[in-house]
């Protein structure tokens, strides 16, 4: 948000002007870090009520973070000055929210505080993860490497998210449009097929009765439980995010069938290409495993870690803090242990995070291959079943007429 003001220097001169800033209290701090006595300070323009919706609703996606990371990268590579860099990229962002961010983190940079610090203030889009490896590229001095190995590891991840989704998303899509065409038909079509028969005396099968009796239920009772459905779901909403929902969530993604496997190995893929991404930037090993824990996604992953953070802690190695768990496979562990005894840890969880990204690769493959005609025998079986109990006695009673 703009918002104007008028202040003085320490040399009492006074000064007006212009600063972007998300709110009041953001910019009173950005004009004080400045020494400047501020006189007053208003909104530029009042935002309208559809305005501050849309804000609402404006976030700022994993491409936009790539993209940004890559052009710090070229930046930085080229020699530009931090401050300079992000002035230039504020001004050009397409992203009004990351425009925002990025006006403030210029205003806080000036301030005198690090670039890792001016992010850290923004976690809803600089995750623990990224302003952990901008920090090390701070120390290192290696700040376009950083950014360049960022921008990779987060197009890698955006990527495997991408087809996890997807892979879930057809099914879903398919199932919803086949439960809104039936409920259509039982509320609509079924009672007028009610109707007709019970004028003609037809004489109806059972499975046709069943049908006719579900209809009546959800044309009585249907709002009823449209009503216990939208409760239920605000329930279930709430509950998941309580401490105890996150982690029943989290459970039942592991153990769904099938699927269960698909989002292990993403965890386990996530996990790998983290820490070996910040073992590699300097990062102490329990300083990994606490931002790892932090950005995994998955509160069993994240119970795991965090304990396997203690026991690291108390003199335990990696290898031999993951391989009292369950959802961590063998493979893993003794993957770990080789690359502690060879010195070689980093090469094993690059392997390793290959390794299950390829396994998710594949599994997404098949599920795409093998959804498709399921849901078609499944849907089509379902279909005909219910146009059967439709057309059988339609058929019947015109054939006696």
């Amino acid at each position: 948000m703009l918002y104007k003001y008028e202040a003085t220097n320490l040399n009492g001169e006074r000064q007006t002007g212009e600063i972007d800033a998300a709110n009041l209290e953001i910019a009173i701090n950005s004009l004080q870090r400045r020494n400047l006595i501020i006189i007053s300070i208003e909104p530029a323009e009042k935002i309208s009520f559809f305005a501050k919706n849309i804000r609402f609703f404006e976030r700022v996606k994993a491409r936009d973070i790539v993209l940004l990371s890559r052009q710090l990268s070229t930046l930085f590579e080229a020699k530009v000055p931090v401050l300079e860099s992000f002035k230039l990229l504020s001004a050009e962002s397409e992203n009004s929210t990351l425009r925002r961010k990025l006006s403030q983190v210029v205003e806080d940079i000036e301030g005198g505080i690090s670039m890792s610090q001016a992010m850290a203030k923004h976690p809803d889009v600089f995750s623990k993860f990224y302003v952990s490896m901008v920090r090390s590229g701070e120390e290192s001095g290696r700040l376009e490497e950083i950014f360049l190995e960022l921008a990779d590891h987060l197009e890698r991840s955006y990527e495997l998210t991408s087809k996890a989704r997807n892979a879930l998303l057809y099914p879903a899509f398919v199932s919803i449009v086949f439960i809104a065409v039936v409920l259509i038909m039982m509320i609509f079509v079924i009672p007028r097929l009610e109707t007709i028969l019970s004028e003609a005396g037809q004489n109806v099968p059972i499975f046709t009765k069943v049908i006719i009796g579900i209809s009546k239920f959800l044309k009585d009772f249907g709002p009823i439980l449209l009503l216990g459905l939208a409760v239920g779901l605000v329930m279930l909403w709430r509950y998941i995010r309580t401490k105890p929902g996150r982690m029943a969530f989290s459970r039942f993604q592991l153990d769904i069938p099938y699927a269960g496997a698909l989002f292990r190995k993403f965890y386990l893929a996530r996990v790998a290409d983290n820490m070996r991404i910040l073992l590699s930037s300097g990062i102490s090993m329990v300083r990994t495993l606490e931002i790892t824990a932090d950005v995994v996604g998955n509160r069993v992953y994240e119970k795991i870690l965090s304990q396997a953070t203690d026991a690291v802690k108390g003199g335990s190695s990696l290898s031999e803090a993951l391989a009292k768990y369950d959802d961590i496979p063998l493979l893993v562990s003794k993957m770990a242990k080789i690359g502690e005894e060879s010195g070689k840890l980093n090469f094993m969880l690059e392997t390793l995070a290959r390794f299950y990204k390829r396994e998710v690769d594949s599994i997404v493959e098949n599920m795409v291959a093998l959804i498709e005609p399921a849901m078609i025998i499944v849907l089509g079986t379902m279909v005909a079943l219910l146009l059967l109990s439709i057309l059988g006695p339609i058929y019947n009673l015109s054939g006696s007429i």
